[in-house]
């Protein structure tokens, strides 16, 4: 196994710091904005321009890696990332910070493209299920890692933003240094938009709903926290538990998905969701333990809501589309990202309560499972055997390059020349 992960040490290792910068960014930035003094409406705009950036990005950095290669290019955009912090720490405005924000999204999905592109160039077909699996934990672990890098400096200070300023740098090293050939830049054949729209619409919903829903906790989680007077300390644990709870649950409930039709499934984990949802009110005001472990499952719920609905599609096509399908999923995404801070947040504030953070999932999460029960039910949703299903495999939302390396596009050959001879 370990002369399997070998070639992978220095993209994993990038990976890894990478995601802590990132964990911290978020929550960092959330909070901070707060502290001096924006409206919660006002932070929500503020950090879903990142979003926007990330979907520019997607479009932008495809063409700078393939014109000056994968270690100029993740240097120049980490570069980037990193100049973008250190202007936050040094000029604070609601409009500056939009800007920044922007340019920092653009930056860091060419960074997730680079790592992505390259393992793919690396990955043979046999381990590519093991490959894309620790990845996809790395990316997890380095945003719960990154969460409790909040305890390190005074939020109120510059200290975090250079704590942040050095785990980006810090990540280009593993990169710079690695002996690995430049790989290519793969081909993307775009499958029709009207097709996919037709065939997975429980698979477009599910997208879209996680989106609306994982950027929404990023951007407003720490605001809640603040404004239910948690610590600092407390804030770092309900951020850290709830990203590791989406990771824990990723196994049992792909399991879950795997034996079960995903067309009841999708529908009945947003229905769990948004009843659980409603039970976080209870639970925060209790005692603080039994809120981090309520948070916990509250993510591990949350979480799981994309890569199923990412199963769900594929089940409606072929291996050989998988990477195209997932260009059009990422995209629903993206835009449920961009809509999710800014209607979480107005949630907040018209309600003028910090628990409307909680309503709003509870109003998403149910909508989302009557949306899909009725497709269903109008049989606009196909039905799909379950052993006919693919497999689920653990996936945190990254870039169109991450679906490269997924093993479900892994086109069976034996049938392909069947195809052929018939």
């Amino acid at each position: 196994m370990v002369s399997l992960l070998k070639p992978f040490i220095a993209l994993y290792a990038s990976m890894l710091i990478l995601a802590m910068s990132l964990g911290l960014l978020a929550t960092f930035l959330s909070l901070r904005l707060t502290l001096e003094g924006f409206s919660t409406q006002v932070t929500g705009m503020i950090l879903t321009s990142y979003f926007v950036g990330s979907i520019v990005g997607t479009f932008f950095c495809r063409y700078l890696i393939k014109n000056v290669g994968h270690i100029r290019a993740f240097t120049a955009l980490a570069a980037l990332a990193t100049a973008m912090i250190m202007l936050h720490g040094l000029y604070i405005s609601a409009v500056a910070w939009a800007i920044f924000r922007f340019f920092t999204g653009i930056a860091t999905i060419g960074m997730f493209m680079v790592i992505e592109s390259w393992f793919n160039e690396c990955t043979e077909p046999q381990v590519r299920g093991r490959i894309f699996s620790i990845y996809m934990v790395m990316c997890y672990l380095g945003g719960s890692l990154g969460q409790q890098a909040l305890n390190l400096g005074d939020v109120n200070g510059q200290t975090l933003f250079f704590v942040i300023g050095f785990l980006l740098v810090s990540c280009i090293i593993p990169i710079a240094l690695t002996h690995s050939i430049h790989p290519e830049m793969p081909k993307l054949e775009p499958v029709k938009l009207k097709i996919i729209l037709k065939k997975a619409p429980l698979g477009i919903i599910g997208c879209f709903t996680a989106g609306l829903m994982n950027s929404s906790f990023y951007t407003m989680g720490p605001v809640f926290c603040h404004k239910i007077n948690l610590s600092i300390s407390h804030l770092s644990y309900f951020m850290t538990l709830t990203v590791l709870g989406g990771l824990l649950f990723q196994l049992p409930v792909g399991v879950f998905s795997d034996r079960f039709d995903r067309s009841i499934v999708i529908p009945v984990l947003s229905a769990f969701f948004s009843v659980f949802s409603a039970l976080m009110i209870l639970a925060s005001q209790s005692s603080f333990w039994i809120f981090m472990t309520a948070t916990s499952v509250f993510g591990g719920l949350m979480f799981c809501i994309y890569p199923v609905a990412v199963a769900r599609a594929h089940d409606m096509f072929e291996p050989k589309d998988v990477v195209n399908v997932s260009s059009v999923l990422l995209l629903f995404y993206g835009i449920g990202a961009v809509i999710g801070p800014i209607a979480s947040s107005s949630a907040i504030a018209l309600l003028h309560s910090a628990y409307g953070f909680y309503i709003y999932f509870i109003v998403i999460s149910a909508a989302s499972a009557g949306l899909s029960f009725f497709l269903r039910h109008k049989e606009i949703a196909q039905i799909i055997p379950v052993n006919e299903q693919v497999d689920f495999m653990i996936m945190k939302h990254t870039s169109q390059m991450a679906m490269q390396i997924d093993p479900r596009s892994e086109v069976d050959e034996t049938a392909l020349e069947l195809e052929t001879e018939d």
